[in-house]
């Protein structure tokens, strides 16, 4: 496995490290939550966590009390669950977006635009066996290292990844909206979801073209 060298990887590296504090550094007392060190991404995981405490009934805040100094010092990595809770969470998701069509991860009518000989042509996604199992390998490190996981990464840039596939932001807003329901229904603490769905947000200028 080879080392991160891209610059969106390592800009990640500290934008995580500095607002999660996996790489020691301290987090601010008046915080009792990481943040993606984005506002808007911030902005957009409170909503959707204030949505989902609205529909539980609250509790949150009982819960996060309970769980102390231990979860202020571990990494969001090992509140996920480490490699297998990634794992499995990535392995949830993946195959919940594939079959939502509000996603269309296979980027099905989608064509190439500019200037280029390559004008017009699909730019359609085999979901081959082969092609899902390296996506859900290379998603799972990217969660991984952002969360203060192990630091390696075989996937190309983000931005370079999703260049031309023109992805709108109802369609990120999807596959968000599906992250979250695998994170339910893996009863992923809300303390946890929330961190997860800001360092995701904070992902969308990098990954969708159309807004």
């Amino acid at each position: 496995m080879k080392r991160i060298t891209s610059v969106s990887v390592l800009v990640m590296i500290a934008l995580v490290v500095s607002a999660i504090g996996c790489g020691g550094g301290q987090e601010k007392k008046d915080r009792d939550f990481s943040t993606s060190g984005s506002r808007e991404a911030d902005q957009r995981a409170d909503q959707r966590m204030a949505q989902a405490r609205q529909l539980e009934g609250g509790g949150g805040e009982e819960k996060k009390k309970a769980g102390g100094a231990d979860t202020e010092k571990k990494s969001l990595y090992d509140r996920l669950g480490g490699e297998k809770g990634i794992t499995a969470l990535v392995d949830d998701f993946v195959t919940r977006a594939l079959a939502d069509p509000r996603v269309n991860w296979e980027r099905k009518g989608v064509k190439q635009g500019g200037i280029s000989i390559h004008r017009g042509k699909s730019v359609e996604w085999s979901p081959s066996a082969e092609n899902v199992a390296n996506m859900k390998k290379h998603i799972a490190q990217f969660v991984s290292l952002a969360t203060g996981g192990p630091p390696t990464y075989e996937g190309r840039e983000m931005k370079n990844v999703h260049a031309g596939l023109h992805i709108t932001n109802a369609e990120f807003d999807a596959s968000v909206g599906d992250l979250k329901a695998s994170l339910d229904k893996l009863q992923v603490p809300n303390q946890e979801q929330r961190e997860l769905l800001a360092i995701i947000e904070s992902t969308r200028p990098q990954v969708v073209e159309e807004r």
